[in-house]
């Protein structure tokens, strides 16, 4: 069991902290918001109403101890960066934050945010890629540049090893696993010999032109 913290009970907030919460973790969820935190407070461990930019009453919730804290603060960006330069000047040691722009995005890495969150974006690049190919089940942006995706296996793919189709040298991508439907189970890592089957979902890793270029082959005709 993990110790996290969410500051900010937005949507966002409150689906992240109660989440992790159901997955077995302890949870303090902290808001300025009366409201919010009186929403919450049966589905988390802790709840309370707490100013995020004040140090003293932050430190006093023991939020240096935490495997990890999440500011998650709504529309109010400068309460956010000093939310965040508060938990980077109290010695937290992984510090999350939610950004609503790039601008706001790389003020909060300055000043500590050691991974900042674009959940909106996120949202709109996954639903923009599942509108573009109906086949692809999911996406993840990895880093600038490369994208983890889950798609069907083109046709092509189809009754061949993976060291027939040699993804890594035609295209620069890597097979991460493959989720197998019948038996359903799922192959992490699968070597060369692994024979794409029509009911797999193969789960990719690589750059988004050469993964755009193998979504075609499974878009319909």
């Amino acid at each position: 069991m993990k110790q996290f913290a969410v500051i900010g009970l937005g949507n966002f907030g409150f689906y992240l902290a109660t989440r992790l919460y159901e997955k077995g973790h302890e949870v303090l969820a902290i808001d300025i918001d009366p409201k919010r935190v009186h929403n919450i407070r049966d589905h988390v461990n802790r709840a309370v109403v707490a100013d995020a930019t004040d140090r003293e009453t932050m430190e006093a919730l023991g939020l240096k101890d935490m495997d990890a804290v999440v500011v998650s603060i709504g529309s109010h960006l400068s309460n956010s960066i000093l939310a965040t330069l508060v938990m980077k000047d109290m010695g937290v040691n992984y510090i999350l934050a939610k950004a609503h722009s790039e601008p706001h995005g790389r003020a909060l890495e300055k000043i500590g945010a050691l991974e900042v969150l674009f959940p909106e974006k996120d949202l709109a690049l996954t639903l923009a890629e599942r509108l573009d190919n109906p086949n692809m089940l999911d996406y993840f942006p990895f880093m600038e540049g490369y994208s983890i995706v889950q798609l069907a296996p083109p046709r092509e793919f189809i009754g061949k090893a993976l060291y027939e189709l040699d993804l890594i040298n035609r295209y620069g991508v890597q097979v991460l696993a493959v989720r197998e439907l019948v038996p359903e189970r799922m192959n992490m890592i699968p070597t060369g010999k692994f024979v794409v089957k029509d009911s797999d979902i193969l789960i990719l890793l690589g750059p988004n032109e050469a993964l755009d270029k193998i979504k075609k082959k499974t878009a319909p005709a």
